[in-house]
């Protein structure tokens, strides 16, 4: 990891970065369109190797996954799906439907209503995402959505992990169809003969599915566009080189573009966990992810006071932020643009991609800037009514007329002058 000061970040460290478009993608996407199953099927055995002959699962074959998981596994799994199922009801309670009468004979309202159908996509590369998985579909479950199909790709023996079977078992679904990559994001978008189209598509993935999902919005809603995963650490010379080192390492190993950055007051604290990262690195089983994405992405800014790192941190507008000071309730309503923020030594980054409760689908790539992560709010339409009496439109007919009238448009002035 190199070592800078915070006056010599360029511009660029903070810009938003465009992600490289894949020229295959849009012909992909218009493939499935136009040949449904038969180009899924084509691009299957292209891309994953895999001849499928049936592209949905069986339900047999999901609860038979259960052979292949260790039951502590599954037992964590479902003390944390409870914990995200909490979580997700305590949001879910914030959204209410009302009516109100806002002057005489003027009555608007609100409804709560859910998403219909919903997609979740899974990656299936390098590690099989099945707390992913439960993080998109407990909210949508909670929100009320009817109907949650998932599509993940077949990289585990010519089919989808059973890791992540289970974990779709345990929260409740059963539609899953074994095919990834923009072929699975076109099919959820459009239908095929085996796949009813969705309303929303949520989950992350590959730069093939994130530029399908770009290309088929508006179609079909997404929750966004995810990039690399990223945590900024801003400590002070009360900090644990070890636990920061650790913390950085955990982030490096999810892809070799994954951004580590450590902002601290502390020359000394900084020097130690340089050497810490390269100490734990040796002993990682991800080794060749994470050292790559060390370094290649990884800084340590020094900063001469904490006010210093609050700016560059809220600038970034980072995926993750913990805050390991000696006071951090000083700090903390001073932060304000990420996904998550994690107070005090104690609170682990991957606790929250696990078992806090918390959702992990986060904003990345400065987008945190105007959005927060993933939750029920995401699976739910808040939609207006208006019921007007006589009354209500003697009160307000005259303004609407009035404005109309101004913008030049006689359609609308005529359409409330004819009531009146």
């Amino acid at each position: 990891m190199k070592i800078i000061k915070g006056e010599e970040l360029k511009e660029d460290f903070f810009a938003y970065k465009e992600t490289e478009n894949v020229s295959s993608v849009k012909e992909i996407i218009q493939a499935v369109y136009r040949r449904g199953d038969e180009a899924i099927k084509e691009y299957t055995r292209q891309f994953d190797g895999v001849d499928l002959k049936k592209i949905r699962l069986d339900v047999s074959e999901i609860k038979a996954a259960y052979h292949h998981v260790e039951k502590t596994v599954i037992s964590a799994l479902e003390r944390s799906t409870e914990n995200i199922k909490i979580f997700a009801e305590l949001q879910r309670n914030q959204f209410k439907d009302f009516e109100v009468e806002l002057a005489p004979g003027v009555f608007t309202g609100q409804r709560v209503i859910p998403i219909q159908r919903v997609g979740v996509y899974v990656p299936g590369g390098s590690f099989p995402l099945l707390s992913t998985l439960v993080m998109c579909v407990i909210p949508a479950k909670v929100a009320g959505v009817e109907e949650i199909v998932i599509c993940s790709p077949p990289t585990y023996q010519n089919s989808i992990h059973p890791a992540i079977l289970v974990a779709a078992d345990v929260v409740g679904v059963n539609e899953i169809y074994r095919i990834g990559g923009a072929q699975a994001i076109a099919a959820m978008a459009y239908g095929t003969e085996t796949i009813k189209r969705v309303d929303k598509i949520v989950g992350p993935g590959n730069r093939y599915v994130t530029q399908a999902k770009k290309e088929v919005f508006g179609v079909v809603g997404i929750d966004f566009i995810a990039g690399p995963s990223e945590i900024t650490i801003i400590a002070d010379e009360m900090s644990d080189p070890d636990v920061i080192a650790m913390d950085l390492l955990a982030q490096a190993e999810h892809d070799v573009d994954a951004e580590p950055i450590l902002i601290t007051t502390s020359e000394e604290l900084a020097n130690r966990v340089k050497k810490a990262v390269l100490h734990y690195l040796n002993n990682l089983a991800t080794k060749s992810i994470a050292q790559i994405s060390i370094c290649q992405n990884g800084i340590i800014i020094l900063v001469d006071n904490l006010d210093e790192a609050i700016v560059i941190a809220n600038k970034k507008a980072p995926e993750h932020i913990e805050l390991q000071v000696k006071e951090p309730e000083v700090t903390v309503d001073q932060l304000k643009n990420y996904g998550t923020l994690f107070i005090g030594e104690n609170s682990a980054e991957a606790l929250g991609d696990y078992s806090s409760g918390l959702n992990h689908t986060l904003p990345t790539n400065t987008t945190a800037r105007y959005s927060g992560g993933l939750g029920v709010y995401n699976f739910l339409k808040l939609q207006n009514i208006l019921n007007v009496t006589a009354e209500g439109l003697s009160t307000i007919g005259p303004i609407a007329k009035t404005l109309a009238e101004a913008e030049g448009l006689d359609g609308h002035e005529k359409s409330i002058k004819i009531r009146m």
